[in-house]
């Protein structure tokens, strides 16, 4: 039965992926993703129902498209696995519990923000406030108290206005406003995981920064514009799965 529940997270979550794809790519430009066809990008010939399974497709049809032969890009693939992969730990974390739902729908459209934020480097308000008011949800069935519940709006308040103060401090350019909800819905998320997850956001954003800055040309004094939406996206995500401490990472290197 559990293998069973596992499995349907899984293609549940790859799923949604696949739905969630269509609507970072349509969003904003006047095309319906609850309707219309899916086209080929390269030849525009509109897809059959075979070729839009979501995964099994990409690896039957060795990453080509079946109608002009164009290799196919692993961001579908690779977002259909990552999401599954979320939906099944969400449901090892939370079992079947009235806040799993919201966890889920949040999960669904936090992998929108990031995939939209990836090619246009904005949050658009209807998914942000969204996933917000969706990760409120999620948080207040799974608080285990009303007391404790209050503590996280708090720490998620502080998390927010930290990051609003570096946008005003900086003037937009160390980080955009949107960022600062972000980060609040994401807080509300994962609970007592949000201080970790801050600062593994942080982390990971400092790491890939530094290898892209190490990729630049010799001598080019150009800088690299990086969207934090997914480093902040990993790094709660990371927190909550895992339920490591930085903090206690450190003491143990330091001992």
């Amino acid at each position: 039965m559990e293998a069973l529940l596992i499995g349907t997270f899984f293609i549940l979550g790859a799923i949604i992926a696949s739905f969630v794809g269509v609507i970072a790519v349509r969003l904003n430009t006047g095309q319906s993703f609850l309707a219309g066809r899916s086209r080929c990008d390269a030849c525009d010939t509109p897809l059959p129902p075979e070729a839009l399974v979501p995964i099994f497709s990409y690896v039957t049809h060795r990453g080509r498209t079946r109608c002009c032969g164009t290799r196919l890009s692993l961001v579908a693939p690779f977002t259909e696995t990552l999401l599954g992969g979320l939906f099944v730990l969400a449901y090892l974390a939370l079992g079947l519990t009235p806040a799993l739902p919201f966890l889920l729908a949040a999960l669904a459209l936090l992998l929108a923000l990031v995939l939209y934020d990836l090619a246009h480097q904005i949050l658009p308000p209807s998914l942000l406030y969204s996933f917000v008011a969706v990760s409120l949800l999620s948080g207040y069935f799974d608080a285990p108290s009303l007391a404790l519940f209050g503590q996280t709006l708090l720490v998620a308040f502080l998390i927010a206005m930290s990051l609003a103060a570096i946008h005003v401090f900086s003037r937009g350019r160390a980080m955009g406003f949107a960022d600062a909800p972000l980060a609040f819905g994401l807080s509300v998320l994962v609970g007592a995981a949000a201080f970790p997850g801050f600062i593994f956001s942080f982390w990971i954003g400092a790491v890939i920064g530094i290898a892209l800055l190490l990729q630049r040309p010799r001598g080019s004094r150009m800088g690299v514009e990086v969207p934090f939406a997914p480093f902040l996206a990993a790094g709660f995500l990371l927190a909550y799965f895992t339920q490591w401490n930085p903090f206690t990472l450190i003491t143990a290197v330091i001992r």
